[in-house]
């Protein structure tokens, strides 16, 4: 099982990125996003289900936005009014018979 993760990258507070992940073959009930800060622990981001129910961190809410890419089992994060403190490796995540898999993170830096 493999998540194809892309997008990050350095911007200016206030600005915008989007990440994708693409993980074929794949029948995914949850897909999402999670973060790590320096120094701090894992912080969900958001998730998306099969059918379509979706959940953000409280840091998050009403600046991203998570939705399913055209293709099948692609999630989309849209991340608007960025702050410094979303800098964080971003990783891509599936959840499949109850269990976890992951991408490899890919880094937002966001200046001040």
């Amino acid at each position: 099982v493999q998540l194809q993760a892309c997008g990050g990258g350095l911007v200016q507070a206030g600005g915008s990125l989007r990440l994708s992940c693409a993980a074929p073959g794949t029948n995914f009930r949850i897909m999402g996003w999670y973060r790590q800060a320096p120094g701090e622990q894992l912080e969900l981001v958001a998730t998306i289900t099969s059918g379509g129910s979706i959940n953000y961190g409280d840091s998050v809410k009403g600046r991203f936005t998570i939705s399913r890419g055209n293709t099948e089992n692609t999630v989309i994060l849209q991340m608007n009014s960025l702050k410094p403190e979303d800098t964080a490796v971003y990783y891509c995540n599936g959840v499949q018979f109850g269990s976890n898999y992951w991408g490899k993170g890919t880094q937002v830096t966001v200046s001040s």
